[in-house]
């Protein structure tokens, strides 16, 4: 089997109070090594991103121990990578987006798409442009290549002082038209569209869109996952297993998403694969940082 994965590279930068500031990589890189993780060491992954020039070593070094991932996809970009700051103040924590990188252009990706699955996770929200999206649907739908749009931060925008803040996207329906599978958490399918003021009205309205599964992923809550079905849709209930105290929820939608396209892509089940992807994200919540993605390894061959 061969994935490919599909948005913007980023560089998380925390300020703790009264500590130095630090620096991981995040964005993308949580949805490669989840699907990395869940693969077997035959299937490929295909991660396309740019990494700024400073920033390409390091990133190709973080993945040279997921012998299943193929980083001829990732370019060296004259841009600066993405940059993502977190302030805390008490409870409250500050996100400012003080870089974006330019949007990845077809022609990174389109030597990629001759794949089982692709997963667009739009992680800055401006990732690819839904121009890009329908050149990789005209590509695809001859083979009926399974698409995950993972809405993300698209529902996003970026103020004047780097703080970001929702706002409904006029064209969500061109974005989502004939995707295999699109994944909200609670906030961004709210923000989405002005139009209805809850999920179901939503769903309702996915539908025509040739939308095969809608799945709203409420965190500890677990997900409701919205399968097609002639022109109704039925809901599958995903029940999120207990995380113990303080779990670690960062990166979980990233490897709900991951889980989800991989375990499509096998035995094209929306139940099955809604189930799955749930557990691999409470999983995940139970472990820190990267033993999230040991814990993913472990379940690629649960039943």
């Amino acid at each position: 089997m061969k994935y490919t994965i599909i948005g913007h590279f980023c560089i998380d930068v925390r300020h703790p109070e009264g500590k130095d500031e630090q620096r991981t990589y995040a964005g993308i890189m949580n949805s490669v090594k989840a699907m990395a993780s869940l693969a077997s060491e035959t299937d490929t992954v295909f991660p396309v991103f740019g990494v700024g020039e400073r920033d390409y070593y390091g990133v190709k070094t973080a993945l040279a121990t997921y012998k299943n991932v193929d980083i001829s996809g990732i370019y060296s970009s004259r841009e600066e990578s993405n940059e993502v700051h977190f302030y805390p103040n008490g409870d409250v924590v500050t996100v400012c987006a003080k870089k974006i990188s330019a949007p990845i252009p077809f022609a990174k990706i389109e030597p990629f798409l001759n794949v089982n699955g692709v997963l667009i996770n739009m992680m800055s929200g401006f990732d690819i442009t839904v121009d890009t999206l329908d050149e990789i649907r005209m590509v695809v739908r001859a083979k009926a290549t399974p698409v995950h749009l993972d809405i993300h931060n698209l529902t996003l925008g970026v103020n004047a002082d780097a703080t970001r803040s929702r706002r409904p996207l006029a064209d969500w329906r061109r974005w989502c038209f004939m995707m295999n599978s699109v994944q909200m958490n609670g906030d961004e399918a709210l923000g989405l569209t002005a139009e209805y003021a809850d999920v179901d009205a939503l769903v309702k309205q996915m539908v025509p869109l040739m939308v095969q599964a809608v799945c709203i992923t409420h965190g500890e809550k677990g997900a409701a996952v919205y399968e097609a079905q002639h022109k109704s849709a039925i809901t599958h209930t995903v029940e999120a297993a207990p995380a113990g105290k303080n779990p670690d929820t960062v990166g979980c939608g990233d490897i709900f998403g991951a889980a989800f396209l991989q375990r499509f892509s096998t035995d094209k089940q929306i139940a099955e694969a809604a189930r799955f992807a749930g557990a691999c994200a409470s999983a995940a919540a139970r472990a820190a940082g990267e033993k999230k993605y040991s814990v993913l390894a472990a379940m690629k061959a649960a039943p």
